[in-house]
């Protein structure tokens, strides 16, 4: 528990100031840069000092003038704070919406373009959700998504959403398949308890959706470039 201690500590103590000092620079000036970029600090300070650290492998270099929809497995709790520091730029990701009714933090994320979503099954909900996205990808911001839409139990890669290969359709935006892996010992689902450790993530080329005639052979695709990222036991 002690490397629990020390990340949500960290996180907690530098967060306050950083808040203090770019909350109003928010409010005032209208740009959520510097508290963007304040959290990330934050995020990554806290990892570092919790002996958290990441071993990353881009296959192919981005278009730093395109902006790109980033699909990744979900094993951990811990694969957001690891994952959005290493997105170019400034990117946003797809969440539950009762993390927006957290005071503060809440408030932030709403301001940074985060994309809420209900987990009520309603179609109308997640076409909500994929209007929203699409907003957020016009502005120039990226999109950060866990395709399988909740953490998986065993580390095992499980079925897809399809939320996000609407999106993908729709935008024609590029897709940039995550793979992860690491993070499912060290912090298991359903745990507080955070160890130590490293985790591995690859970011394979990015796909064009338009290359493929249908969402189903999208998804079928980005399945197979993340597998192939993942040791053979989390292959699914």
């Amino acid at each position: 528990m002690f490397a629990a201690l020390l990340l949500f500590s960290a996180w907690f103590i530098l967060g306050i100031p950083v808040a203090l000092v770019t909350i109003p620079w928010v409010i005032l000036s209208n740009n959520v840069l510097p508290l963007y970029r304040g959290a990330l600090w934050v995020v990554r300070s806290g990892l570092r000092l919790a002996g958290i650290r990441a071993e990353v492998f881009w296959e192919k270099s981005l278009d730093p003038s395109e902006h790109y929809i980033f699909l990744s497995n979900h094993i951990s709790n811990l694969d957001p704070p690891i994952l959005i520091p290493l997105l170019p730029e400034r990117s946003a990701a797809f969440l539950k919406r009762s993390l927006m009714k957290i005071p503060i933090l809440g408030w932030g994320m709403k301001r940074a373009d985060y994309i809420p979503v209900e987990r009520d099954g309603r179609v109308e909900s997640a076409a909500e959700s994929v209007e929203e996205a699409t907003r957020v990808l016009a502005s120039g911001v990226h999109v950060l998504s866990f395709v399988e839409g909740t953490r998986s139990r065993d580390g095992r890669l499980q079925p897809f959403k399809k939320g996000p290969f609407y999106l993908a359709m729709e935008s024609s935006v590029p897709v940039v398949p995550v793979s992860i892996c690491g993070t499912e010992s060290m912090m298991k689902k359903g745990s507080m308890k955070v160890y130590p450790g490293t985790a591995h993530v690859v970011f394979h080329p990015p796909i064009m959706p338009r290359d493929y005639g249908s969402r189903e052979e999208l998804m079928a695709a980005v399945r197979e470039a993340i597998a192939s990222g993942l040791p053979e036991w989390m292959r699914g």
